[in-house]
């Protein structure tokens, strides 16, 4: 389970990683944004920002804390997009196919990996608890 929850540390750091480039683009156009859907959103994005960090360094060091963080983030990644594997909708455009196809099935990949992620997570913390 330890090896689990660091994996799933790695991959929140990686995530981290496209949020800041995110954010940055929020922070700089958030005066263009006009629907006030748009506006919650990017709102949004600094706080989560904060909870995946301190997710992420609580599941590579205090197990509690990243089981807490996580629980309190997961309804919020599925409102912002915000997946563990949600890289991997980049993965066309490096390769050069810029085909919308892609990104509706990478997507669902996604989505279904973060309810698998769930899973995972309630159950290492049901080890850990035992």
């Amino acid at each position: 389970m330890r090896i689990l929850l660091r994996a799933f540390a790695f991959l929140d750091i990686i995530s981290l990683v496209f949020m800041s480039m995110q954010l940055w683009a929020i922070f700089k156009n958030y005066d263009k944004f006009s629907l006030m859907s748009e506006k919650v959103q990017g709102v949004l994005m600094f706080p989560m920002f904060v909870l995946v960090l301190v997710g992420a360094y609580g599941l590579f060091f205090f197990k509690k804390i990243g089981f807490i963080s996580y629980y309190i983030q997961f309804p919020f990644r599925l409102y912002l997009w915000v997946f563990t594997l949600g890289f991997i909708t980049l993965f066309p455009e490096a390769l050069g196919n810029y085909d919308d196809k892609w990104f509706s099935i990478l997507f669902k990949v996604c989505f279904a990996a973060e309810f698998i992620r769930l899973f995972l997570t309630v159950r290492a913390h049901q080890t850990i608890r035992a």
